[in-house]
């Protein structure tokens, strides 16, 4: 008995010796345990839907991820940083956005120094259209019920064979990524993925935003040259699908633009934004959009619509999409916050979706 409490002793002073040898290092280090869950309740349909859906689905304003940041000081103004952040469904606890959504960290996975000449990040990373999208549209990142989104990124798989109109993901792997310092409000991203192909090194995607923010005034612009068939994007939701073609054809490039920008007047922000995307094949989309975010109590009435006109001989026959979002998010805390949604969705020649959605999210 004795022998074991003096062996548990040592054992004691051994993790104390090495959690004490580790403060010093330890003490340079920022790491942050973050994410955030979203989940709603809500009637679905989109235009094209064959008829609609009691849901409980997950991220109805933002999609629910979980993961890991942090920063290392390295003195001399040197930092390096790390982000590791994994997207989920908080309504079934499955991995990913969406089925066959595999990569474990599929929304940040990146290593890189921040200090005086701005910051550098490897690895997987926001794609350049992202951040001027979310910002300068009063329904932010959301995959659900922000129109702006809806028209860019998310693809329908149902009889209207809707395609996103800005190819690869929202989040580019096997990319460097620089950012300039903040110079009075404007920011710079530069971005180039490495298609890592041996023999074709030109398959690869590149592309830069500009942001800048000055009191009530802010704006923004992209542009990103894009391989569509790049191998690292073959995901679902990311590239155009074939069924939308006329005989089948897909394109293999994508060149896209973008500008926008918002105003906050204090009794309502407005913002604007319009983006076109082209390809090797005679296929073009245009789309604007305008919203308001108006403050009201604990929250704000949130209103926006997005126009896509999608023309060219590859598709045989112009089409339009008209989406419309109202809704009031209501924060009950810093941290959490209510909201309630309609949304109305018309493709030509396609029939009327109209989508209701409840939701809470939590930060963390």
């Amino acid at each position: 008995m004795g022998a074991r409490k003096n062996t548990l002793r040592k054992l004691q002073c051994v993790a104390a010796l090495g959690a004490a040898c580790a403060l010093p290092a330890m003490a340079q280090t920022s790491v942050q345990v973050t994410g955030l869950v979203d989940n709603f309740i809500g009637s679905v349909k989109y235009s094209g839907d064959a008829g609609r859906s009691s849901v409980v689905n997950s991220g109805g304003m933002t999609t629910s991820w979980f993961g890991f940041k942090g920063t290392e000081d390295l003195g001399g103004g040197l930092k390096a940083k790390f982000n590791l952040t994994s997207f989920f469904r908080a309504d079934t606890g499955g991995a990913g956005r969406f089925d066959g959504n595999e990569t474990f960290f599929s929304r940040d996975a990146n290593v890189g120094l921040i200090g005086s000449f701005g910051e550098v990040s490897l690895g997987r990373d926001l794609a350049p259209h992202f951040l001027p999208s979310i910002l300068f549209n009063p329904f932010g990142d959301s995959f659900q019920l922000s129109p702006l989104m809806l028209h860019a990124d998310v693809p329908l798989f149902n009889g209207s064979r809707w395609s996103n109109s800005v190819a690869a993901d929202t989040g580019w792997s096997n990319q460097v990524v620089y950012t300039t310092p903040n110079m009075a409000g404007l920011k710079a991203n530069i971005h180039y993925q490495f298609g890592e192909v041996a023999g074709q090194t030109g398959k690869n995607n590149v592309g830069m935003n500009l942001l800048y923010s000055n009191g009530p005034l802010g704006l923004a612009a992209y542009y990103q040259k894009i391989k569509v068939n790049n191998p690292l994007e073959q995901t679902a939701g990311n590239v155009l699908p074939a069924a939308t073609l006329v005989g089948g054809l897909t394109p293999a490039r994508q060149t896209g633009w973008f500008v926008g920008g918002s105003y906050d007047f204090a009794v309502a922000k407005l913002f604007a934004t319009y983006n076109q995307t082209s390809h090797d094949i005679d296929l073009k989309d245009r789309t604007m959009q305008l919203g308001t975010s108006i403050p009201l109590g604990q929250g704000a009435i949130l209103a926006s619509w997005a126009n896509t006109k999608r023309d060219g001989a590859a598709i045989g026959q112009d089409l339009k999409r008209n989406t419309a979002s109202f809704g009031y998010d209501y924060n009950i805390s810093k941290r959490t916050d209510l909201y309630a949604v309609y949304m109305y969705d018309k493709i030509t020649r396609q029939n009327t979706g109209n989508t209701v959605a409840l939701g809470i999210r939590h930060r963390f």
